[in-house]
């Protein structure tokens, strides 16, 4: 299986990071983004002092990390972090995701191939089949796998011991985690949308790692648009850059990025195509709700899934929807954003 070697800091050397090819790599950009160390990461400041202890008591002892597992919406830091952790401790990482481990031999495959300490990445770690999280169990907790070999009366088993590893894992809907497995990671941390300031920063980092001219208009402005994740705010800056390329001489000031912001159809408040028509959906065909999430989705287009884990977490932190158990209500904020005016009657009285 090919390895594909992942950007390291100098000044480490033979610390050798690894993403198996079971994932799509890194792009140029993200690689060039990505932070290495802690003292480069920006924001999630409790779950970051959380793993300093953590890290910190494994070098101390001389053994592998415990397993972690990280929550939240995509694009937070989710896999930055894994990387992170693998620097610290100058152990390898080794990514996959659930989807991609269908059967046991999967599993015992990417485990065996693990060194001591190793950090081994499982991304949409939910996705996991049942039948192959069951045997997650005893790696965890025992370092070993019990396969079975062969059907009917030839079946056997066979036990493969393994080397302490660390499993970190990611999840964007951690409820669909079974209790078994979440109960086996020593840490459960929740990541969460950044505040402006702190993605001000990071556009600015960015942009200096990019060697792109930015003024602080250009800063606050693709920060206010990217709606508390980092992952955005480096997709916008990248767009503003070459729009600033294109038609302002190179440098992105505020006046550049809204152009370029409004080009892409992404409002001041970071809202996009696809959020304004689920929006004025709901307002004009629902009377604001409540609607179901399913015809919603089949209304405007769009994966229910793609809806529920991408656009409706921003929605209902900023308080433009809500969610009841009825279905999804418009708030007054959401048919302000859409331009329309608030609906009275049974819908709002449910929010």
């Amino acid at each position: 299986m090919e390895m594909i070697p992942m950007t390291k800091k100098p000044e480490k050397k033979g610390i050798d990071f690894v993403t198996q090819t079971l994932t799509a790599p890194l792009s140029p950009h993200e690689a060039a983004l990505r932070p290495l160390s802690f003292a480069d990461f920006a924001g999630q400041a409790k779950t970051v002092e959380r793993l300093k202890v953590m890290v910190g008591a494994a070098k101390r002892r001389g053994e592998a990390l415990n397993h972690i597992l990280f929550s939240g919406p995509p694009g937070l830091g989710k896999t930055t972090l894994a990387f992170i952790l693998g620097q610290e401790l100058g152990r390898n990482v080794r990514v996959t995701s659930g989807p991609v481990v269908e059967k046991p031999g999967d599993l015992a495959g990417l485990l065996t191939n693990l060194e001591e300490g190793d950090i081994l990445f499982i991304d949409e770690i939910h996705r996991i089949p049942k039948t192959v999280e069951e045997y997650l169990y005893s790696a965890m907790e025992d370092y070993r796998l019990d396969i079975m070999i062969d059907q009917g009366p030839n079946a056997r088993s066979v036990r493969l011991d393994l080397k302490k590893f660390t499993l970190v894992g990611a999840t964007t809907r951690a409820g669909l985690l079974t209790a078994p497995l979440r109960s086996r990671f020593t840490l459960n941390t929740r990541l969460d949308y950044y505040e402006r300031g702190i993605l001000e920063g990071i556009v600015r980092r960015s942009c200096r790692l990019l060697q792109v001219d930015l003024d602080d208009g250009g800063a606050h402005e693709i920060a206010t648009r990217a709606r508390g994740t980092p992952r955005i705010a480096n997709n916008l800056v990248n767009f503003c850059r070459d729009f600033a390329s294109e038609k302002a001489q190179g440098k992105i000031t505020q006046p550049v990025a809204a152009a370029a912001l409004e080009l892409l159809e992404i409002d001041q408040a970071g809202l996009d195509e696809m959020d304004k028509r689920v929006l004025r959906l709901m307002a004009e065909n629902y009377a604001g709700g409540p609607v179901g999430l399913g015809t919603i989705a089949i209304a405007v287009g769009e994966e229910a899934d793609t809806l529920e884990e991408v656009h409706e977490p921003f929605l209902i932190q900023e308080g433009y929807l809500a969610r009841t158990a009825q279905g999804r209500v418009l708030t007054a904020k959401g048919y302000h954003a859409v331009g329309l005016k608030a609906a009275t009657g049974d819908q709002q009285s449910l929010l």
